[in-house]
């Protein structure tokens, strides 16, 4: 009996231990293993909608993003999964626009610092005021991202910038940069008699001919006609008024290469970088895709004439695109990680520099190009403008005016009167 009640004992002490074993720790999900080791809790899984407008920069972005979806995991145990869309330009806004109108918004996306006012009134904007990254940035930089005293985006191109000139083809006739028109069409008489295209025209995507309309609406409003956007805003102003915008983009239209409308921006890129033109009204964001072409390439930036008087010849200042955060994101705080990444103390320069972009930040240590310093030294002499704030949708409109006033299905009057009336509509939208 005795002997009995012993093997009972034992038994019930066996199961009491297996019983503690098998519950032990539940609380915080983590036991023993058969070796007596901690059971790793399983990371937290997070996916991000990243929309960007860089399709050229493709790689480089999603390198970058891989570096921080490692840094997640590594230190907040969180797998992140990044779904990168980049369309093409000419496309990006209206698909943008109308994924954030439909309720689809991507968690993070770029847009031109230009439409923060608007996005941000619409509510597709979240205040980023108090994030890390802010403390970072050149006060200069910041100012072209806030709105209603709030910081609405963190800058990415921070850009002075003109048009862009081959300076082999320069040297090789004797010129330098002209500052007036008369200017610009002696140089373009030279260069012609030389056998050389003056200008490069790709108008295969409407983005790139705008962009006459956008140096030279700009250095025409900045010189000429300061309150000029008020007094369109107020409906008491047309293009009309700033007619003379047109005198730099004929000059160009008529010194062109052929076939414009076959070419793109990667075939233009590769076309200046061969030196089938001498000139291209395209910003230094080409330049890793240009330099891909032709490596040995030495180009300048330089502000484009708008009228004769030299001291309306400006570098314009302009953060051309930025990067936002949708108040929406379901993920907010990883995505606000990946904002303030984008400035990392120790990563971002090499992603910064491989780009070629300006540096926007303190972080910033790397050597800038040679373009740089020649807008800059515009900068420093006065001669420079911050890039104007046109309502919504006229930066489309002007772009599909300009191809059918190349090909002489619009006049100059029915370039006016449609940008006059899409500058009304959104006025009156607000």
């Amino acid at each position: 009996m005795k002997r009995a009640l012993q093997l009972l004992l034992v038994l019930t002490m066996m199961v009491a231990l297996v019983s503690a074993c098998g519950s032990g720790n539940k609380g915080n999900g983590e036991g023993l293993t058969p070796t007596g080791g901690s059971v790793t809790t399983a990371p937290k899984k997070v996916e991000l909608k990243v929309f960007m407008t860089f399709p050229r920069f493709k790689d480089q972005f999603e390198q970058y993003f891989a570096r921080f979806k490692e840094k997640q995991l590594a230190e907040k145990n969180i797998d992140v999964t990044i779904q990168l869309e980049m369309p093409n330009a000419d496309q990006a806004k209206q698909i943008l626009q109308s994924r954030l109108s439909s309720g689809d918004s991507p968690d993070l996306f770029t847009l031109h610092a230009n439409d923060i006012p608007t996005y941000y009134e619409a509510g597709y904007i979240a205040d980023l005021t108090g994030q890390p990254f802010v403390s970072k940035l050149y006060e200069a930089v910041a100012e072209t991202v806030k709105y209603d005293g709030k910081v609405a985006a963190l800058p990415m191109e921070s850009l002075s910038w003109g048009y862009l000139y081959n300076k082999t083809i320069f040297k090789e006739n004797g010129l330098t940069p002209p500052q007036t028109l008369d200017e610009m069409k002696n140089v373009a008489e030279k260069l012609q008699a030389a056998g050389v295209k003056p200008f490069l025209l790709a108008f295969q995507e409407s983005w790139i001919p705008q962009l006459m309309m956008a140096l030279s609406l700009g250095g025409t409003v900045s010189s000429s006609h300061p309150d000029w956007i008020e007094k369109m805003n107020a409906g008491e102003a047309s293009y009309a008024d700033v007619r003379s915008v047109f005198d730099i983009i004929d000059l160009i239209m008529a010194n062109g290469s052929d076939k414009p409308f076959e070419t793109g921006n990667e075939a233009g890129s590769a076309d200046f970088a061969n030196g089938k033109a001498a000139m291209w009204v395209q910003g230094p964001w080409n330049a890793e895709t240009i330099l891909k072409v032709n490596p040995n390439m030495e180009f300048g930036v330089a502000p484009l004439p708008v009228s004769n008087n030299a001291a309306d010849t400006m570098i314009n200042l302009a953060t051309s695109t930025s990067l936002a955060l949708s108040p929406k994101s379901a993920n907010k705080e990883v995505a606000q990680d990946l904002l303030n990444y984008m400035l990392d103390d120790q990563d971002s320069s090499a992603l910064f520099e491989e780009l070629k972009f300006n540096p926007i930040s303190t972080v910033h240590t790397y050597e800038v190009f040679p373009w740089v310093n020649e807008a800059s030294e515009y900068v420093s002499k006065g001669k420079a403008y911050l890039d104007l704030k046109l309502p919504n949708g006229v930066t489309d409109e002007t772009a599909k005016q300009l191809q059918s006033y190349f090909v002489k299905d619009a006049t100059q009057d029915d370039v006016i009167a449609a940008l006059d009336k899409v500058w009304r509509t959104a006025v009156k939208s607000k």
